[in-house]
């Protein structure tokens, strides 16, 4: 436990740190808040052990991984692409509708039906707008459920 007493400081038991006038180590400026006397603490200067330094942070990145900032602003900034939904004559409406709210992240079920009806009168229908690497995600899982997909950059033509 450290003890504060405008003067000195009690490093240790054996070690009391006492300051003289215009020290530039000294701890001992302004007002002491335990007895009312002016004094305030710091840990400035120059010399040996003079100053506090602050401890630095240090992002600690496994080799060969990305920080996770880096993989959020790269995904952010990677080109979007289009998950395709294809109608087929297999697979009834309603199982459609229930693979899309199954495999697509907050897929309602009006917007499922919307996309369902839109593969359905038009070959088909754009699914979702995401990452490559989430739209590869999604494709597979629609053809995992017997769905027929594809995926484009949404920047080319098409829907």
């Amino acid at each position: 436990m450290d003890t504060a007493i405008c003067g000195r400081l009690a490093l240790s038991p054996n070690h009391v740190f006492n300051p003289k006038p215009g020290d530039k180590h000294s701890l001992c400026k302004g007002t002491c808040p335990s007895l009312g006397i002016p004094m305030a603490i710091s840990a400035t200067g120059s010399g040996k052990g003079g100053g506090v330094l602050e401890r630095p942070v240090i992002e600690k990145i496994t080799p060969g991984r990305e920080s996770e900032f880096y993989v959020r602003k790269s995904r952010k900034m990677a080109p979007p692409y289009r998950v395709i939904l294809h109608n087929d004559n297999f697979n009834k409406r309603e199982y459609v509708v229930q693979v899309l709210m199954k495999v697509i992240p907050g897929m309602t079920l009006d917007i499922a039906v919307n996309i369902m009806q839109v593969a359905h009168h038009n070959g088909l229908s754009v699914v979702i707008i995401c990452a490559q690497a989430d739209a590869e995600e999604h494709c597979m899982q629609l053809r995992g459920n017997g769905l027929l997909s594809s995926i484009e950059p949404a920047s080319g033509g098409g829907c």
